[in-house]
């Protein structure tokens, strides 16, 4: 088992947000993916994020039910799985709709992440589901989604052959930090990756700090995708991807638009962090 202050590791590995500004057509969602993929990988990535709700930002909520696929088939998670082969990446696919059994009316907000030979490595369902009213904007995802209830990590191994553990988490889920504290045991994280859709209000308001926060507090790496701009459904999202180290310093950022941010998981600087500040070991709660 990894103990949190184990200051040994030294390997790194080059990870990519991917910031989209998405719109109600699927197949031109997927083709300007593909294109943004291409270049992280050509950067260097080995981990590539997409944001939330990569494939499709409707006009309407139930938009998404139409477009929802089986798990395990259908045109969104072939591509995914076949970006994963084409680039040899680890690539964690934003999120999509996933029909649940029994039940049209709702959905869930999935997180799928293919390893380098286009197998699945594991799926998030988004825990934390969003509600928001300031009067002019009104959001309220449960009326589509079903929420998930299970925190998941996955195993990163690098072409160098070192190990990574990531956490997955989607946009809401970050106003919970009990949920990184989850991810954190029993064995802790080396890189938290969310997929976001923040608002403009919200974003510009708490985006920032809220990823910082999180870095900070569990020392471990953070990579953020966002939608970013303003969108074919009069939606404006906040954008700002962002790459965190352990200590909640901003290594990159895009503002706004679509585009490629990169980052890197230093296991080195992470370790310094967690042996000059041993905060993980001082938790009494």
């Amino acid at each position: 088992m990894t103990s949190p202050m184990n200051s040994d590791r030294t390997a790194s590995v080059d990870c990519a947000a991917i910031q989209m500004v998405s719109s109600p057509d699927v197949a031109d969602n997927l083709a300007r993916a593909g294109q943004q993929i291409a270049l992280a990988a050509a950067a260097g990535a080995e981990l590539v994020v997409l944001p939330e709700y990569f494939c499709l930002m409707g006009h309407k909520d139930r938009d998404k039910l139409v477009l929802a696929e089986q798990a395990g088939d259908g045109p969104i998670q072939a591509a995914l799985a076949a970006w994963a082969v084409q680039h040899g990446i680890w690539l964690v696919g934003g999120t999509l709709p996933l029909r649940i059994a029994g039940d049209p009316d709702h959905v869930s907000n999935t997180c799928l992440t293919y390893a380098p030979d286009g197998s699945l490595a594991a799926r998030y369902d988004k825990i934390h589901l969003f509600r928001y009213d300031d009067g002019e904007r009104r959001y309220d995802e449960a009326a589509t989604l079903c929420a998930g209830t299970q925190p998941v990590a996955f195993e990163l191994r690098s072409r160098a052959g070192d190990t990574f553990r990531v956490g997955l988490s989607t946009c809401y889920d970050l106003r919970f930090p009990e949920l990184y504290r989850a991810l954190m045991s029993p064995l802790p994280c080396d890189l938290f990756v969310v997929g976001a859709a923040f608002t403009y209000p919200t974003g510009q308001a708490h985006w920032e700090v809220l990823l910082r926060a999180r870095a900070i507090e569990n020392q471990c790496h953070v990579l953020a995708s966002a939608q970013g701009g303003r969108h074919a459904n009069g939606r404006r999202t906040w954008g700002h991807s962002l790459a965190i180290d352990p200590w909640g310093v901003v290594q990159a950022v895009r503002p706004e638009g679509e585009g490629v941010v990169m980052g890197r998981v230093d296991l080195a600087r992470q370790g310094d962090v967690r042996r000059q500040l041993p905060a993980l070991t001082h938790r009494v709660m």
